[in-house]
């Protein structure tokens, strides 16, 4: 019999079902246990929390065995090769700091840190320690992406001109993420995160053609917020990015949409354009008096007429994009440039821009 082969630190053998151990058990770690569920090449082993309550919930609906209340413990197990981190956002660069020195793999939630300056020391301890660090940006995996790529690279729109994309719905489910100190601000580095780590994967050519100039304008938070009072984040952000190639992106995130989450997307080129609706796409369309139980996230009811989704974790991108991420640790393959430690570093850093320009009224010059 063939040396089984082992690939770098936390490395699992060929042919092994990849060990998971997932940090955080409420929303995130949702859309990721049935996205590793879903894999043949995956098992699940531990989840840890510091809130007994959410483990409990979690393991009545996903019965994972092993469960943590310090997730450094769980990082002991010799049977995790690979960490998801769906944590609050302020916790994210301490956790991927302990996988690194703990020799495992890393997928985390969007954004790598609440802060440039910590986004980097997280990327950099994984650099050090040899392990894998993947920045789990959706929206790249998403196949209606993958598909409007493919059809942009095929000549179909010609040159690129501008691109507009936003996430939008009516506030979040956490009170980490309306707190400015936990979340590190409000629907900007929440939701407008991910139309921002789409442009750069879309447009950057992977890093080569750098954002150079941005442009923010936030809600002040609290009292200054449209809805959101209680919010200590800003409720409404937009911002525009000026690419190398002169090429500009605008993009939106917003607590304001009411009527469930809006993730859509505008490409407009010299030879045509294209309009993607990832999240009120769906090929049913449902007209209900008493209403039924769920159609899409953030939606408010079901009565009237609806679009409800068909299969929100596959269309959104999660179930493709853990299960390169699950590739990646196997066989050493490179998982899409927007999902890299670089493209999730850039995201942060130009987050971080875009605040400094609202705050200040200006343009930020720079190379993200």
């Amino acid at each position: 019999m063939a040396e089984s082969k082992k690939e770098g630190a936390g490395g699992a053998e060929a042919g092994r079902r990849i060990g998971i151990g997932i940090v955080g058990a409420k929303f995130a770690a949702d859309f990721h246990t049935d996205s590793y569920r879903r894999n043949d090449k995956t098992k699940v082993v531990a989840v840890a929390d510091i809130n007994p309550d959410a483990l409990k919930s979690y393991v009545e609906k996903w019965k994972v065995p092993n469960t943590y209340t310090d997730y450094r413990d769980m990082l002991k197990r010799d049977d995790i090769d690979l960490v998801s981190i769906c944590a609050p956002n302020f916790l994210h660069a301490e956790i991927i700091a302990e996988c690194a020195k703990a020799g495992k793999h890393v997928v985390c939630e969007k954004p790598l840190a609440t802060s440039a300056a910590d986004a980097r020391k997280a990327v950099d301890a994984c650099r050090k320690a040899g392990v894998k660090l993947m920045y789990a940006e959706d929206w790249v995996y998403a196949p209606a992406l993958r598909r409007t790529i493919e059809i942009i690279e095929e000549g179909a729109i010609g040159k690129i001109l501008y691109v507009k994309a936003k996430e939008v719905h009516n506030g979040t489910h956490s009170p980490f993420a309306r707190d400015k100190k936990t979340c590190g601000g409000g629907s900007l580095i929440h939701l407008a995160i991910h139309p921002i780590g789409w442009a750069l994967h879309l447009l950057s050519k992977r890093g080569n053609n750098k954002v150079v100039e941005v442009i923010g304008k936030v809600n002040g938070g609290g009292e200054d917020n449209y809805v959101h009072k209680q919010n200590s984040g800003e409720d409404f952000a937009i911002g525009v990015m000026k690419f190398q190639d002169g090429v500009h992106a605008f993009v939106e995130g917003n607590y304001i949409t009411v009527g469930g989450m809006q993730d859509r997307i505008e490409i407009y080129g010299s030879e045509g354009n294209i309009s993607v609706d990832m999240t009120f796409g769906s090929p049913i369309t449902v007209y209900s008096r008493p209403g039924y139980k769920y159609a899409i996230e953030k939606a408010d009811n079901t009565i009237g007429w609806t679009k409800p989704a068909v299969d929100e974790f596959y269309n959104l991108g999660y179930v493709h994009e853990l299960a390169a991420f699950v590739e990646y640790v196997r066989a050493g393959a490179e998982p899409l440039w927007g999902c890299s430690p670089e493209a999730g570093l850039a995201c942060v850093e130009i987050i971080e821009a875009m605040y400094k320009s609202s705050a200040e009224g200006r343009t930020i010059k720079g190379a993200w």
